[in-house]
């Protein structure tokens, strides 16, 4: 039997492919080669700059006040504490208004009704349990009182009338942010005087203002009376009250380029 010679392997021809792919792959690579290689891309310069804050403040007399007062009830029931609380409540709102405050100056500022607890021995000697043994119902109101002559009577008329508490006073300068305005321009100045110093202390010239940022750090409220309860206080004589100064400060951050 006549036997047929194998078929050729084309091994020369699928290695000439395969050298081929080798080297389109190496020449597409050159370019990221040579990127990675070569020398890298100069930086901008740096822009030299001077942060500098300043402060500025005036001071003005308040013309206003915000009074914090209520009533404090206490009962067997939280209906019984309710009803008190309301007669009272009403009570010192009609003195309040008597006293020539408007009604769109008395904000309710606080209402809450919650159990009364004390704590009682229980069988052992050395155990103690909480026991319900009423109730307390309190109501508060805010009042701004815009004419100052008239805070020391209201305290009093609040404290005969009904409240028995009294927040604090705080005093206020309704033209504050006008009053600012000239603080702003205090701050703004001395920020500049001083970053002036530093920059001819340095050898450089102040650029462009890059940014300007304001802190507010006034006025803060002045509280005038602490906290304090009264059981069926009597007043003699309106509480002698003194609005004194209110300082308003203001404080400005900014950041300059300098020139070389």
């Amino acid at each position: 039997m006549k036997m047929l010679p194998p078929a050729p392997r084309h091994t020369t021809s699928r290695a000439s492919g395969i050298a081929r792919l080798a080297a389109i792959a190496g020449l597409a690579a050159l370019p990221l080669a040579l990127s990675a290689t070569g020398p890298a891309l100069a930086e901008e310069p740096r822009v030299a700059t001077i942060d500098i804050s300043g402060d500025g403040s005036v001071t003005a007399a308040p013309d206003m006040a915000m009074v914090s007062s209520g009533v404090v009830s206490d009962a067997d029931t939280a209906a019984e504490a309710m009803t008190a609380n309301s007669t009272a409540m009403a009570e010192v709102v009609a003195r309040i208004k008597e006293a020539g405050i408007e009604a769109r100056d008395i904000q309710t500022s606080g209402f809450n009704v919650s159990p009364r607890y004390a704590r009682v021995k229980s069988s052992d000697p050395q155990e103690y349990r909480q026991e319900l043994v009423g109730y307390r119902v309190s109501n508060s109101v805010n009042v701004r009182v815009r004419d100052l002559s008239k805070l020391g009577g209201l305290l009093d008329v609040m404290v005969r009338d009904g409240a028995n508490q009294i927040g604090g006073v705080n005093f206020i300068v309704s033209e504050a942010g006008k009053l600012k305005d000239e603080a702003r321009k205090e701050a703004m100045a001395d920020a500049m005087r001083k970053a002036k110093l530093y920059a001819e202390a340095a050898g450089v010239e102040l650029g462009r203002v890059l940014s300007i940022n304001e802190q507010d750090h006034g006025p803060r409220p002045v509280m005038m009376m602490a906290r304090a309860e009264f059981k069926g206080a009597d007043a003699a004589a309106p509480a002698p009250i003194e609005a004194g100064e209110s300082e308003l400060s203001i404080r400005v951050n900014v950041s300059w380029e300098l020139k070389q």
